[in-house]
């Protein structure tokens, strides 16, 4: 008997000693409602502000945006991964509502798509006016998974002035071998008819904005993924431009195992990023 009580001492004093050396993590997850002007709407977004936000040191901000059929919550639900890496990189993380298809930029054919003009504009103001914020490129990156994969490199690379970090992960970094897929021809009219507009919207075909050093860009995309192909056809042709950059192709699909994964290794990025400037 006293034997077994020992060994229920022994069991309880291990299990106590590992709780107090866990890592408590207590960062704060908002939902907020933003108006978007251009959009003539109210667009949902989450807000995730690590525990040592107080209101009044500044803090650098990722924005991370979700896949096609997504929404502002979708990171926070499948990658609960995302509330532990605020609090270990001190960053805030803001999940905006990118719509159903958008891909993350004006659309030429339907005037209620502008999510370009939303995340890089309004959505950035908002945050700014609100949050304590690096408000200014060095303390901004923007980065998602598949349609948010391009809108991340899209966005980043066309407003360098804003974002001074842009990443994807499984992203459909060139959208033209898709003609039929995932509502594009909605935003961009039939690739047949409307060819100009698939060639200016591909995130391929924004290389020439770059130059060397003026973006810090991390790519990752799984050898089993669809998008596979892309990413390789991107990652040679920022080589060919001498663009520096980041490029992780190891085994993995297009799934949220492998996107839990590869968002870890993401922020750790943009947080050297984030060091690097001195902020």
């Amino acid at each position: 008997m006293k034997q077994q009580q020992m060994k229920r001492y022994f069991l309880c004093s291990i299990f106590a000693l590992v709780f107090a050396l866990a890592p408590v993590f207590a960062s704060h997850v908002d939902t907020v409602s933003t108006y978007s002007e251009c959009m003539k709407k109210q667009i949902k977004a989450v807000v995730i502000t690590p525990d040592k936000y107080d209101g009044k040191t500044q803090f650098p901000v990722l924005y991370l945006l979700h896949g096609y059929g997504g929404y502002y919550n979708s990171w926070i639900k499948s990658a609960p991964v995302v509330g532990q890496l605020s609090d270990i990189h001190n960053v805030i993380i803001v999940c905006p509502d990118g719509g159903f298809g958008s891909w993350y930029f004006d659309s030429p054919v339907d005037s209620s798509f502008k999510y370009e003009t939303y995340v890089s504009k309004e959505l950035i103001a908002w945050i700014d006016a609100r949050y304590k914020t690096v408000a200014r490129r060095e303390g901004r990156a923007v980065t998602g998974l598949s349609m948010g994969g391009h809108g991340g490199l899209y966005l980043g690379i066309r407003h360098q002035d804003v974002f001074g970090a842009a990443g994807s992960m499984s992203g459909g970094v060139d959208i033209r071998p898709f003609p039929n897929n995932w509502d594009l021809s909605k935003r961009l009219g039939l690739q047949s008819e409307y060819p100009e507009n698939w060639e200016k919207n591909t995130v391929i075909n924004q290389l020439y904005l770059l130059n060397p050093n003026s973006l810090k860009i991390i790519i990752d995309c799984g050898v089993s993924d669809f998008f596979h192909e892309v990413n390789e056809k991107l990652h040679r042709e920022l080589l060919y431009r001498n663009i520096p950059h980041d490029y992780i192709a190891r085994p993995g699909a297009h799934n949220w195992e492998y996107w839990n994964n590869a968002v870890q290794y993401q922020v750790l990025f943009f947080k050297n990023y984030f060091k690097g400037s001195n902020l």
